[in-house]
């Protein structure tokens, strides 16, 4: 066979191909610029960041994973990163910083392995044993908990709102959490509890201060009445809501009318009105005093509602019809033609409310007594988006513990402990993974090191005192105490965390990291130029 010469192209022109070590450092380099930049954030000291999207809007945040989803992140490695704050929002709903902190970390551990000639596959054998060890040293220093223990789940609470803007109204919020969670929890067939996150929804309304939030009974809708002659309070009512509008029905095809006789556009506009007037009677006479629908409700028919002493609101969010027909027993009516007796909901008490400057809808006294609203109240925009985010954080972190039943000492002593049991258990593997498994408990430094960091102390000094606690008989729920700048018994204090928050940001991190040390080639293709306009 004759011998070729010269290179082959198997890519378009101007494609880019990055091969091995090249390409793994790029990739490493990638997630620990990610993690950089949300480390600074961690912990009750953490600092904020100023985002400035494209249309110039500022938006301030220590949250990580509002600050990484409005990152303009363009990297394939970064993205992946990006990915283990977004698996652990929707798993956890908290601690995305310290997964993706922890992802950057491992990579770069692992960065350093591989200069010393240490193969990826060794490094991900021994990641996936550090991992699995990982795991049972966290189920070992969980605590139980149960829904009665209301002062603990304030504690979960408090702990998910410290570093946030949410820290000055702490204990009044972590109350509040504790409250809204308690009227919503559900048993499932299994007999665990759960929090239907649908049926909790918190309605932001600027002015005054956060102490004059509250939890409602029922449906809170942001929106008053259509019509001013319609009546504000009505007590044991009929609710109809709806997927429809109360108006005069378009043709289902463009339609052009031509009037040749003057009588005839009036005849039109009555057909119209009976049309209107038909859709009020039918509502009326099924003993309907309240309507709520996503559609419009034209002027005609608001004043024949308002004749017969129907309230209606009219263009809202389909969650909020929804959870009117929940709350009230009813259904989303869709055709007013089918309407069923079981269609229609019941509310003791339906009134418009003033909050702040706004006019409000409340529907209370209803057959589920799980739904439930919770005024939110605050000085800014901004602050209400903060608040918001802190509860909803808080809200998961009790969930989880509830749900899960196990909780963990705070202050980073669960990665305190990690660590060091990991370098113990690392002196018994034989192989390059032991040097693997020795990293990945170097890794977990990193959370306390960076809350030492971010709180103005030594973390060098701060991780010799951790290591001499958890060194120590019963040392295991020590953590860093920032304020007072040394390790203290976590448990003891009050400074706790779901333990699945633990355990889904030890998962994301190791996948994520392992994902990115396969990759040995990155091969990206030409970017394709779009053709100048006119121009084909």
């Amino acid at each position: 066979m004759a011998q070729q010469t010269g290179q082959s192209y198997v890519m378009r022109e101007g494609s880019q191909v990055t091969r091995g070590f090249e390409a793994q450092t790029y990739n490493i380099m990638a997630a620990m610029a990610v993690a950089g930049a949300v480390i600074s954030t961690l912990g009750p000291r953490g600092m904020d960041k100023m985002l400035v999207d494209s249309t110039g809007d500022i938006s301030v945040s220590n949250d990580g994973a509002t600050i990484l989803r409005k990152m303009d992140i363009e990297h394939p490695a970064a993205k992946m990163i990006v990915e283990v704050a977004k698996t652990q929002d929707a798993e956890v709903g908290d601690g995305t910083t310290t997964a993706v902190v922890l992802a950057g970390e491992l990579l770069r551990q692992a960065g350093v392995l591989t200069e010393k000639s240490v193969h990826q596959s060794s490094i991900i054998k021994g990641y996936l044993m550090a991992a699995e060890k990982a795991l049972e040293i966290v189920k070992d220093m969980g605590v139980e908990v149960t829904e009665k223990d209301t002062a603990m789940l304030k504690k979960i609470a408090g702990t998910a709102m410290t570093g946030k803007d949410t820290e000055n109204a702490k204990d009044f919020l972590s109350d509040l959490v504790v409250k809204s969670v308690a009227v919503t929890m559900q048993k499932d067939a299994a007999g665990k509890y759960y929090v239907e996150r649908e049926n909790l929804v918190f309605e932001k309304k600027k002015g005054g201060d956060v102490t004059d939030s509250k939890i409602i009974e029922g449906v809170l809708i942001d929106k008053g009445k259509v019509n001013f002659q319609m009546p504000s309070r009505l007590e044991n009512v009929k609710v109809l809501a709806m997927d429809i509008g109360i108006e005069a029905k378009d043709t289902q095809f463009d339609a052009e009318f031509k009037i040749k006789v003057p009588g005839q556009f009036k005849q039109f506009a009555d057909m119209e009105d009976r049309q209107i007037k038909e859709q009020v009677d039918k509502i009326a006479k099924l003993g309907v005093k309240a309507v709520f629908t996503t559609k419009a409700i034209d002027d005609l028919a608001q004043h024949y509602m308002a004749k017969y002493g129907i309230i209606g609101l009219r263009r809202l969010k389909t969650s909020d019809v929804r959870r009117v027909a929940k709350a009230t027993g009813g259904s989303l009516v869709t055709n007013l033609d089918g309407i069923t007796p079981a269609d229609i909901g019941t509310a003791g008490l339906i009134e418009e409310i003033t909050v702040g400057d706004d006019e409000m809808v409340l529907v209370s006294k209803c057959k589920d007594k799980k739904v439930t609203s919770v005024i939110l109240r605050g000085v800014s925009e901004h602050i209400l988006d903060e608040y918001e985010r802190g509860i909803d954080d808080a809200l998961h972190a009790v969930q989880n513990s509830i749900k899960d039943g196990k909780i963990v000492p705070g202050g980073a002593a669960v990665e305190a402990e990690i660590s060091l049991r990991l370098k113990q258990y690392a002196m018994t593997v034989k192989g390059k993974e032991q040097l693997a498994i020795d990293a990945f408990a170097s890794a977990m430094e990193v959370i306390p090191k960076a809350l030492a960091t971010n709180a103005g102390l030594s973390p060098i000094d701060m991780m010799i005192a951790l290591k001499s606690k958890h060194g120590a008989k019963d040392g295991k729920n020590f953590g860093l105490n920032v304020y007072k700048g040394k390790p203290m018994d976590m448990l003891k204090e009050g400074v706790v965390e779901p333990m699945k928050l633990k355990t889904q940001a030890i998962q994301s991190a190791t996948e994520a990291a392992i994902m990115i040390l396969r990759i040995d080639d990155i091969l990206a293709a030409a970017q394709t130029k779009n053709p100048a306009p006119g121009r084909r």
